[in-house]
């Protein structure tokens, strides 16, 4: 029988190995390089079954079809039970088989791409992958840690194109909720009239169009996370199912009788002025206190330039990878070009910008001819202005006038307190206030975190969970030989 499935298997197109008894087999599995186990249950020095466990407890474990007699159907049960693939009673044909073989290595090879793919995503979504050397995204990526493995809801604010959605995808990763899915919903982008059923879903019958049932997000995300982006866009009417969602943890669909519970972390964005939509009554103050149980505001690109130039590297070897385009870096003028900048879109305009000049480049390097004119001419934005816009009181435009000199002069205060026109003394003194205040600040954040819930050590975990409907076709096809 060893000699006939080796020939089988042999011709099948697979790399095959033979082992005379149920203990050189599991020396053999223990050296590693093996995919597929094919067992009889009796052999005389190791039962197939204390195999089988001996080869589950392996790192990584191969799949294992168990052959067993008729007579014995509760024997593959109990081998299925412990982990075997499938089982074959004989007789049986070599085709049946072959069959099996081909199926339990097809969905090994799904499971092992799926695997990778969740290993990918946690790799580009970690909170440390996130371009960001400016104290305030130090800060930020700080507070990410501690929220890790946290459940709590968090509000995310900033402007557009800041990145809150990357923000948002990290703390999904990092918390103990990685490999259930992440599901994000942008509420500025569908009409009122279909918000509740995105939401909460529908049974069939409950208005003209629903000829079958459908699960909301909610449903679908149930174990994992929603990203309600733009949710000062939601209507006063939505804003209250959305409370008694998150009050009650669960939801009751548009025709239902009744309600289904859910396990889901909110994490919600807006680059509007929430404050203000509180004190003109357009946002439930109710629902804000609920969302903004930990709330992280991103700055804009213009009040953090430390992070251009890495961001500029970052997109520059993305954009050369994607267009198989050697590129070294950017020329003197264009790098004090994008340094001057007011990056009114923030990161994603950063972004587009950059992968336009790879586009255009004709050499290995970006020059001030691949920008386009708005940034060649350095339309910064008027400090004043900007000031305004912002609502600054004049201690806080000194401060951030003086922090953006130092950094400027590449943190030599002699050379900033000269430009500044200041005492040399008196800048220190400055400095050390600005640092006190922040210094605070932190500690106060650290009394909020605190006091919730306590959270472990950092954790990296997955996007979404990542389906297959399955493998057709022959496994040996376009991949390595399974052993």
């Amino acid at each position: 029988m060893l000699e006939l499935l080796r020939e089988a298997l042999d011709e099948g197109g697979f790399e095959v190995e033979t082992a005379r008894g149920g203990r050189e087999g599991l020396e053999r599995v223990r050296r590693g390089g093996i995919d597929l186990v094919v067992s009889d249950v009796k052999m005389p020095d190791l039962d197939g079954l204390d195999m089988l466990r001996e080869i589950k407890a392996c790192e990584p474990s191969p799949y294992v079809i168990t052959i067993t007699a008729f007579g014995s159907i509760d024997t593959a049960i109990r081998a299925v039970k412990l982990g075997a693939f499938d089982y074959i009673t004989k007789p049986f044909e070599i085709d049946h088989l072959l069959m099996v073989v081909e199926k339990a290595l097809g969905e090994r090879e799904l499971r092992s791409q799926v695997a990778r793919l969740q290993d990918e995503v946690e790799r580009t979504y970690r909170f440390d992958n996130i371009i960001g050397r400016s104290p305030a995204m130090q800060q930020i990526f700080g507070m990410v840690r501690r929220l890790a493995g946290s459940s709590t809801s968090v509000l995310v604010t900033g402007d557009s194109g800041t990145g809150k959605e990357l923000i948002a995808r990290s703390l999904h990763f990092t918390s103990a909720r990685k490999n259930r899915p992440f599901v994000p919903l942008n509420c500025a982008a569908i009409p009122d009239s279909l918000m509740e059923s995105e939401l909460f879903g529908y049974k069939r019958g409950a208005f003209t169009d629903a000829r079958a049932d459908r699960a909301g997000i909610f449903v679908e995300a149930d174990g994992g996370t929603i990203f309600l982006d733009e949710i000062a866009e939601l209507s006063p009417s939505l804003q209250a199912k959305l409370l008694r969602v998150l009050q009650d943890r669960e939801v009751r669909p548009l025709g239902a009788t009744g309600s289904e519970k859910v396990d889901v972390r909110v994490i919600a964005a807006t680059n509007r002025d929430l404050d203000r939509r509180l004190k003109d009554g357009t946002f439930r103050e109710d629902l804000y206190y609920r969302l903004n149980v930990i709330h992280i505001h991103l700055p804009p690109l213009r009040e953090r330039p430390e992070d251009i130039l890495p961001l500029c590297e970052h997109f520059l070897a993305a954009a050369a990878a994607h267009g198989a385009k050697r590129m070294v870096g950017f020329q003197e003028a264009a790098k004090k070009a994008l340094l001057g900048y007011a990056w009114p879109g923030n990161v994603r305009e950063l972004g587009n910008v950059v992968e336009r000049a790879v586009a255009l480049a004709e050499g290995d390097t970006i020059g001030m001819q691949d920008l386009p004119g708005v940034v060649r001419e350095r339309k910064t934005l008027d400090t004043l202005a900007g000031a305004l816009s912002r609502g600054l009181t004049l201690d806080e435009l000194e401060r951030e006038y003086i922090e953006r000199v130092v950094r400027a002069e590449g943190g030599n205060k002699t050379r900033a307190a000269q430009k500044l026109g200041l005492d040399r003394k008196t800048l220190y003194r400055k400095l050390e206030e600005y640092s006190a205040a922040a210094s605070q600040t932190d500690a106060h954040q650290v009394d909020e975190l605190d006091s919730g819930e306590k959270t472990p050590p950092l954790l990296v975990g997955e996007a979404r969970e990542i389906g297959a409907a399955g493998a057709t076709g022959s496994p040996r096809a376009g991949r390595e030989v399974p052993r």
